[in-house]
């Protein structure tokens, strides 16, 4: 049953003040939150190794942004900005980056209306003969409400990869209201992103150095990565009056067949790196039910997990994953999910979320509402009197639920 759940209650003041426009000069050095047992209490983000319990198995999210924000100009002088969402033809990010001369892409159109259909040459007002070389066109090959299918076509042989680094900028978030700057190219990214594909960063990764890390490793906290590429979606707002009425997009992801593994025999607390990975790991579970019903892994469904009662455990479902992999000789499932975590969801794998702090009326408050058993507010209220910088540069909160050590033993 889709729980019935207006928006409204989710919205708090923020004021613009507190939204970080840029990130501390040291990843770890942001403030650091902590929740537990119902209660509220801060560090800094260098002390997370010290909150965490020994023996867990800690997730990533190893996606990678690229510079996916590319400005046209029409023969007329109007600039259009286009905004590349994800692969068409190819459908695959790999082979799509590896085009050497024509590519199709879903992307965000701004400005659309004054795109009539002709023919976009790039805008390169520094008149970069690198992109005089490339000489990148857009072709609008069709349109729905949000978006649009993009065909690019340049000259020289390169791989779009290359087209992107040397034409595009990163997309920071809107809410920062300010351009791309150079710092943005390093911070806007985790130290450990691996695999292009994200059009937003999975910032609750951004705090992490090389001595958080090797904090975490010395407490004997296991270390795993997933990869879900972010989409734009990220940045739309809810407009329903009732989360029911809100489409969650889909982003695809991939786990390792070794991780899965790891993840069945974990014995202790299983944390995860943002919603993104929170996401990514939830909807493993529907996947192993696919695979033991139907065969099969299958894309997750919005609404899977509120339709019926799912009676299986979550080694059985990661056991059928293993299997389907294992028999198909895969080294990883790779499927995608629109699966949306609001109050109500039955949590079956994660037990501790480090992330950052959202905007209101966001589908992420409404994960970290699920999470925390409804005490959102209790966080959110401590934060902003409190001094804690908000969204993607902000600070950040490691988050236990209350019955996680009851849950982690789910797995065994």
């Amino acid at each position: 049953m889709i729980p019935v759940i207006k928006i409204e209650d989710y919205c708090y003041d923020l004021p613009d003040e507190r939204i970080a426009k840029y990130p501390l000069p040291e990843r770890d050095s942001s403030k650091l939150l902590r929740y537990k047992d119902g209660k509220v209490d801060e560090f800094v983000f260098r002390s997370l190794p010290d909150l965490l319990p020994e023996g867990s198995l800690m997730v990533f999210n190893d996606t990678k942004v690229v510079p996916a924000r590319l400005r046209f100009r029409r023969e007329s002088g109007a600039n259009i900005e286009i905004f590349c969402l994800e692969p068409v033809d190819p459908p695959e990010y790999n082979t799509a980056f590896a085009s050497t001369s024509s590519c199709v892409w879903k992307c965000v159109i701004g400005n659309a209306k004054r795109w009539k259909g002709d023919i976009l040459t790039l805008y390169n007002p520094d008149n970069s003969p690198e992109v005089a070389e490339l000489d990148p066109r857009a072709r609008l090959v069709g349109r729905d409400d949000r978006t649009g299918e993009v065909e690019f076509t340049w000259e020289g042989g390169h791989p779009f990869s290359n087209v992107l680094d040397i034409c595009g900028s990163v997309p920071i978030p809107p809410y920062l209201n300010r351009g791309t700057e150079d710092i943005d190219i390093e911070r806007y990214q985790t130290l450990y992103a691996r695999v292009r594909g994200s059009v937003a960063a999975p910032t609750a990764g951004l705090h992490f150095t090389g001595r958080v890390l090797e904090g975490i490793r010395s407490r004997r906290i296991g270390v795993g990565n997933v990869c879900l590429h972010v989409g734009a979606g990220t940045f739309l707002p809810v407009k329903s009056a009732e989360i029911s009425g809100h489409p969650m997009h889909r982003e695809p992801f991939s786990v390792s067949l070794d991780l899965l593994r790891r993840i069945r025999d974990n014995a202790g607390s299983l944390i995860a790196v943002g919603t993104t990975s929170v996401r990514t790991l939830e909807s493993l579970y529907y996947v192993g039910v696919s695979c033991i019903e139907k065969g099969v892994p299958e894309d997750v469904g919005q609404w899977v997990p509120y339709q019926r009662d799912h009676p299986y455990s979550v080694g059985e479902s990661i056991d059928a994953i293993i299997r389907y992999l294992e028999k198909e000789n895969l080294d990883e499932v790779k499927v995608g999910t629109r699966i949306i975590i609001v109050p109500g969801f039955k949590f079956r794998l994660v037990d501790v979320l480090v992330t950052n702090f959202h905007q209101p009326e966001s589908t992420l408050i409404l994960l970290i509402s699920a999470f925390v058993g409804g005490d959102w507010r209790v966080i959110y209220d401590y934060a902003l009197a409190n001094g804690f910088r908000f969204l993607s540069y902000g600070d950040s909160s490691v988050l236990f639920r209350g019955d996680a050590i009851a849950n982690s033993c789910e797995i065994a």
